[in-house]
């Protein structure tokens, strides 16, 4: 099996999204929760809206950093997929980027 840049370079970008997606998870829910409480008064599905997303960004995050680390050792693909898919959502274009390459080095993880 040849082993190329391909999953690590995924790897690093699921790792950098997981950071910057936990980061600004918890800067929404330091802004949106009393935002949110205030706008549920008025409209009720708006402000439980505002007060999931921090802790939905927070979540992704969490899962792309531990699957960038997972996927260092390029014996889950699945794994690896679903990481990439997570650091999307913060930052869209470095998502997609290790989408690509996850995809692309698909023939460098073990099948377990």
């Amino acid at each position: 099996m040849n082993r190329t840049w391909k999953s690590k370079a995924a790897s690093i970008l699921m790792i950098i999204g997981g950071f910057l997606g936990v980061i600004f998870g918890i800067v929404v829910a330091a802004i949106s929760i009393p935002v949110g409480a205030v706008t549920a008064e008025m409209l009720p599905v708006f402000g439980v809206f505002l007060e999931g997303i921090g802790p939905g960004l927070i979540a992704l995050g969490i899962v792309a950093i531990v699957a960038g680390i997972i996927t260092r050792r390029r014996n889950k693909w699945g794994l690896a997929l679903a990481g990439a898919i997570c650091s999307m959502f913060p930052i869209l274009p470095l998502g997609i980027v290790a989408i690509i390459f996850v995809a692309m080095g698909k023939k460098e993880y073990t099948q377990t």
